[in-house]
């Protein structure tokens, strides 16, 4: 049950300037679109341009939603499938790849991608699986008055951003000055992940399903995180995305650990005053030591479409996801993402995912049985932080419970 992923290396596919195709029209004769995926601005652009293909035979529907990784599989699996298209991510996609939900595309692409570059092509075991469209990193926010107000100085280590984080409450400017993604369960996993393999850390042991979380390195991760949430509101494990960016636009945070696809909401201003705009600094993620590398992932955002859906919807999909991409489209939106398509130029609001990946953040890891230690992580990691168990305990935890899970699943014997 092992899978070879083979993948466009996340160096590459952060190149910029790479060629998209330059659709006048859709060019759909018929077909029903039907699009799941995640709810922020950069994807809410790309599903305009696929609701232009709308006319006539050819519909065009959507769910944006921060649930739709809890929806994706059972909308797939039925049959037919309740959507078409499936928007996904490095992690989101391995469950519907074990379940075989969704297709390959190496004919779509032949046939109307001749605009796609290698580098957005995602390849499982020689197959098109995914066509990549943007890249994606959480990173540092920090405001630059606070920390000249708090004498601190601008943080690159995590040691300086709770140093910061200190000099901040000491001089009594903000009792919680971080926020991070931290809510339990998936976040709160995520930010486990950044931590641990900024630590250096390995989940499993080489060649193998076997867990190696029970290290050095799991347990520097793991005072990290809490030394980070002891400077978080006592909220922190309620926290999501859209929360931990309003504390930021109300000027009630300082640090944050946030996604860079959130930037460009947090620049526009829509949602904050002047003076926090003008102050709030795009940062690479802190690092545990200098010249080390950055505590983040990289990861990148692309489309799939479903094993359960006619060919002719399957096509008219295709098709209208790609009007969403066209470079002029890109070009209108650059400030709202890293984009992998032609059309794409560096905006403000890129500026610290760009410095992650240049600084060497690692991929998210991408071995199928990885959603069960994510799980398995979003599940034990709480009582730790509420001080309800040990470092050592927390991660024997984490790994008995991935273990019976990849048992269960074939991955272990």
């Amino acid at each position: 049950m092992t899978r070879t992923f083979r993948l466009a290396a996340c160096a590459s596919v952060l190149a910029l300037g790479v060629g998209a195709p330059a659709a006048a029209d859709c060019g759909i004769g018929a077909g029903s679109v039907s699009i799941l995926g995640n709810d922020f601005p950069a994807l809410q652009a790309v599903v305009a341009g696929a609701r232009e293909c709308a006319a006539g035979d050819v519909s065009v529907s959507a769910n944006l939603t921060s649930d739709h990784r809890d929806l994706q599989v059972a909308a797939l699996t039925a049959n037919p499938s309740q959507y078409s298209v499936a928007v996904v991510a490095n992690g989101s996609i391995v469950p519907l790849l074990n379940a075989g939900l969704i297709r390959p595309l190496d004919g779509l692409v032949e046939r109307h991608g001749a605009g796609l570059q290698p580098s957005q092509l995602v390849r499982i075991e020689g197959q098109v699986m995914a066509v990549a469209f943007m890249a994606n990193a959480q990173h540092l926010f920090y405001r630059s008055d606070v920390l000249e107000g708090a004498g601190a100085q601008s943080p690159e280590t995590l040691a300086d951003v709770l140093a910061a984080a200190e000099a901040i409450r000491e001089a009594g400017i903000m009792e919680y000055p971080v926020a991070m993604v931290s809510g339990a369960g998936w976040n709160l996993a995520q930010e486990f992940v950044n931590l641990y393999l900024g630590h250096g850390g390995s989940f499993f042991e080489p060649g193998s399903a076997a867990p190696a979380l029970n290290s050095d390195a799991g347990l520097a991760a793991l005072e990290t995180l809490k030394a980070l949430t002891s400077y978080s509101n006592p909220d922190y494990l309620t926290f999501d995305s859209n929360s931990t960016q309003a504390l930021w636009e109300a000027g009630e945070v300082a640090l944050m650990l946030h996604w860079g696809s959130r930037a460009a909401g947090i620049l526009s201003g829509e949602n904050s005053p002047a003076e926090i705009v003008e102050a709030t600094v795009l940062a690479p993620a802190p690092v545990v030591e200098s010249g080390g590398r950055p505590a983040t992932t990289l990861w990148w955002d692309g489309f799939t479409i479903a094993a359960n859906t006619s060919d002719a919807d399957a096509e008219a999909s295709f098709l209208a996801m790609l009007n969403g991409l066209t470079p002029e489209r890109i070009a209108a939106n650059s400030e709202l993402a890293v984009w992998l398509g032609e059309g794409f130029e560096p905006t403000p609001a890129s500026a610290g995912v760009l410095a992650s990946a240049q600084g060497g953040a690692a991929p998210y890891p991408m071995q199928p049985y990885m959603g069960l230690m994510h799980t398995a992580l979003g599940d034990n990691l709480a009582p730790f932080l509420q001080g309800a168990a040990s470092a050592e305990e927390t991660l024997e935890t984490i790994e008995a419970a991935y273990t019976t899970a990849a048992r269960a699943q074939g991955f272990l014997n």
